[in-house]
């Protein structure tokens, strides 16, 4: 059977306000060409990202109604712990009202020292830490903190028409070189994002998460995993490595998180809510230190920032994400997509990761060079043709400057179309498809745009940009 059938059934319907092209041009104009500027409701498909954006079931919304407000001690809280133990398998569990706020708590214990007083002293300078590849939130909190976000991912993960079953794995012979010239001392943590969004929403298989393991182990590093799409990453493993066809999704989780020190997750992609997350850890000292920073600046460690109802929403959305059935819908929805792309000469990431489709703009539009933003260029020509917000993830994301002040390029420029999950319809997507062959037609006369204003860190999300 070549269709896939979408596990659920549609209960609530929300409308989309249809834009003209006269009008999308004047948005954009006044959202300085950046599209996480564009208000919501002036945007036809919201590809921008899969994060806090998915649509929660009934049981969920069910859930939520249950939750108990409770400032400490809340029954939400030890139903969220249960289900993440279940799962996750650590000792220690801290609910935070997102990813990034896990990995700020992470890299502010890791990267500081306690003084007499109990304050934190900032220790990050001449530290790195390194992953297949670091997310925009990740990267930002370790480089706040004073340290170097050092990205190891295999070669065959930096080329988007290679195929490789796992090119979200780290190469273990870079990482075991990085920690001899570096040293074990410099390296506080290895981090191992899954699925590697960076790259594609490429999957790590198992063999790669329990060799880096062994090498942290054999040098004394602590490993942890971004967990963000765990299932995602799990069901690749099933459908992709050998010894794992006719393994459950959950037995794969537990050997995949039974190799790592602790986890970061963003529940807003994997577990279906619309905000939440958790840090993980099987360390006490470090739950210690973990469990301070959280009191100090999220919340008492039974909440976190969160309310009761969405810690009840996010337990029920892990229950759901590791059904198989859904799985199994979620990676051919998201493969049908790249197929039609594939049918229409669009170049993109192959094969087709976990949560979203990304373009090769470099490939796309070759007469862009990097220093002229050409992945941010094609998000904004796609919003402009057809009311479609994207995310460029290339070198206003990842690029850096030199010494000089000269740009360093990304090493992909990608258009991440990313998959809210149970949200859109074909229609939708076969939607996309028709306007991303309508700028196909027009492409070279795409121009590129460079910066007008710009923050230290995160630019993507508040920079002002400009036509050329």
């Amino acid at each position: 059977m070549k269709s896939f059938l979408e596990p659920f059934r549609i209960k609530a319907v929300e409308s989309i306000k249809v834009t003209s092209r006269e009008e999308r041009e004047s948005i954009i104009k006044n959202a300085f060409y950046n599209t996480f500027l564009i208000p919501a409701e002036n945007v036809l498909i919201d590809l921008l990202t899969d994060s806090g954006t998915s649509a929660m079931s009934a049981k969920q919304w069910a859930a939520m109604m249950d939750g108990d407000e409770s400032y400490a001690g809340a029954r939400s809280f030890f139903n969220f712990e249960k289900v993440v133990s279940e799962i996750f398998g650590f000792k220690y569990i801290l609910p935070v009202h997102q990813g990034r706020a896990a990995e700020r708590i992470l890299f502010s214990m890791v990267l500081s020292n306690i003084d007499e007083n109990g304050r934190y002293i900032n220790t990050g300078e001449g530290k790195c830490i390194p992953s297949n590849n670091h997310f925009d939130t990740t990267r930002a909190n370790i480089e706040f903190n004073g340290a170097e976000a050092i990205d190891l991912v295999i070669e065959e993960g930096k080329k988007p028409d290679i195929i490789h079953p796992f090119k979200g794995n780290m190469d273990i012979s870079k990482l075991k070189k990085l920690i001899k010239e570096r040293g074990r001392e410099n390296i506080p943590i290895c981090m191992l994002t899954i699925t590697n969004n960076t790259g594609g929403g490429q999957p790590v298989s198992m063999e790669n998460i329990r060799d880096v393991s062994k090498v942290c182990k054999e040098n004394g590093i602590p490993f942890f995993l971004d967990a963000c799409r765990f299932a995602e990453n799990a069901y690749f493993i099933k459908m992709r490595e050998k010894g794992y066809e006719n393994k459950s999704i959950i037995e794969i989780c537990n050997e995949m998180f039974s190799y790592a020190d602790g986890c970061t997750m963003s529940a807003k992609k994997d577990a279906f809510a619309n905000i939440g997350g958790f840090i993980a850890m099987n360390d006490e000292n470090w739950y210690i230190n973990c469990r301070n920073l959280l009191i100090i600046t999220e919340g008492y460690i039974t909440y976190g920032g969160l309310a009761g109802r969405d810690m009840d929403a996010i337990a029920q959305g892990l229950r759901e994400v590791i059904d198989e059935n859904y799985l199994k819908y979620r990676i051919e929805s998201v493969k049908y997509i790249g197929d039609l792309f594939l049918e229409n000469d669009i170049p993109i990431i192959k094969p087709v990761g976990g949560h979203a489709v990304y373009i090769d703009a470099k490939t796309f539009l070759p007469h862009i060079p990097q220093v002229q933003f050409p992945a941010h260029s094609l998000v904004c020509e796609l919003y402009i043709e057809g009311g479609i917000r994207a995310v460029e993830i290339g070198s206003i994301m990842f690029g850096k400057y030199d010494s000089n002040g000269n740009m360093i390029p990304a090493d992909m420029e990608l258009v991440r179309l990313a998959i809210p999950r149970r949200v859109y319809t074909k229609s939708h997507i076969e939607y996309v498809v028709e306007i991303i062959k309508e700028v196909k037609k027009k492409r070279d006369k795409i121009k590129g745009y460079k910066i007008v204003e710009e923050p230290k860190f995160l630019r993507h999300f508040t920079a002002k940009f400009k036509p050329l």
